[in-house]
């Protein structure tokens, strides 16, 4: 089987949670002797060692790259701008930029491949009504409802946003959600199969000495710096003062600095500082999609404290691992019960490993792929 796999980042940045998902789709392909062509956007964000990596590590079989060109002049215009305007599509929704298209359909002239995936709704323009699918069967990874993503924008229209990500959607053979909500709502609106991919995370053994108290990862998106500020503003004062927090990536940046804090703005591998840690948080206010860090928590048998949406995604919304509340009180207080309660956090650590045992692990995901990849 060969496969042309759509990403337009970088997944061994690993620091990011939708890296981390389209590293371990990766990871499956290579364990079930898939050929995988990877294509991505050339940017900075991909190193030659990135590149090198890749292929000397048997992850992909080619690293193609669709070009970083300039934006500006009548090539722009006629081949990118105005495409879009016929189009109807609303421009969050066609990520293309000059290039892309020709270079993409040229990697689908020189090549024959089972299945085309492709990663987001914003990206299936690069095959909508393409001519050289050559009868591949075509898959949208949605990692997210982008319509909710983008309702901060100036120009978001409810109406005409839904209508082109369902449109999007059902324009191709499959569609994966990675949360049980989205995939909920997809279904009601499209024709085509949707399918529960929830991320893959392996069973984690931790041996390390438990040193840090609290752990929060994340990135610098929107989402993320609305859940530490609303941590610090109402919750950090309640928790005892002994209790040390550790808060790894570029959320780091807005957030100011506190005497029991430390800040790590980047780590390659994780393992280790979830390996230390006794509890992760996850104060979500808003987004979609399940959070990659909530899934990767449970791998360990870590106890998760969040709000409502840090469960979102989750088939089992308890018995899961996680203490859920949108109370600043007891959000304290589920941490102090854990790090004072030893029954009580083994507990709930029990059930979240017994969860990402049953919907979270390799062994879970890859016969739920299996079966649909047949």
């Amino acid at each position: 089987m060969k496969i042309l796999f759509f990403y337009p980042s970088n997944p061994l940045k690993k620091s990011q949670g939708n890296n981390a998902r389209a590293f371990q789709l990766l990871q499956y392909f290579k364990n079930r002797k898939i050929l995988v062509d990877f294509v991505t956007l050339e940017s900075d964000l991909f190193s030659s060692r990135d590149l090198e990596l890749l292929k000397h590590k048997n992850i992909v079989n080619k690293v193609l790259l669709l070009p970083n060109s300039k934006k500006s002049g009548f090539n722009y215009f006629f081949k990118v701008s105005l495409v879009r305007f016929f189009s109807g599509l609303p421009k969050p929704f066609d990520r293309r930029r000059l290039k892309h298209q020709d270079v993409f359909n040229e990697i689908l002239q020189d090549n024959n491949y089972d299945y085309i995936l492709i990663s987001y709704a914003c990206w299936v323009p690069l095959i909508l009504n393409n001519n050289y699918l050559k009868g591949a069967k075509t898959i949208v990874d949605t990692h997210d409802f982008l319509t909710s993503q983008f309702k901060s924008r100036k120009d978001f229209n409810l109406g005409k946003f839904f209508k082109a990500e369902m449109t999007l959607l059902d324009s191709v053979d499959l569609v994966w959600s990675i949360s049980l909500e989205e995939k909920y709502l997809f279904e009601q609106f499209i024709s085509k199969p949707v399918y529960l991919v929830s991320h893959i995370t392996q069973t984690q053994l931790i041996t390390s000495k438990k040193t840090i108290d609290i752990l929060y990862v994340a990135s610098n998106n929107m989402h993320n710096i609305i859940a530490i500020n609303w941590f610090f503003e109402n919750v950090y004062d309640m928790l005892k003062k002994d209790i040390n927090i550790t808060i790894v990536g570029k959320v780091n940046n807005h957030i100011d600095s506190y005497p029991n804090v430390q800040k790590i703005s980047y780590a390659e591998d994780l393992t280790q500082l979830y390996g230390q840690s006794k509890i992760v948080i996850s104060p979500m206010l808003t987004g979609t999609g399940l959070k990659i860090k909530v899934a990767e928590a449970l791998s360990f048998g870590i106890p998760v404290v969040c709000n409502t949406r840090g469960v979102d995604g989750l088939i089992n919304k308890t018995e899961n691992g996680c203490l859920v509340t949108d109370s600043p009180q007891h959000f304290a207080e589920n941490i102090h019960r854990l790090l004072e309660d030893e029954k009580f956090y083994n507990d709930i650590s029990q059930k979240a490993k017994s969860y990402h045992t049953n919907y979270l692990s390799e062994n879970a995901i890859y016969a739920k792929l299996d079966s649909i990849l047949n």
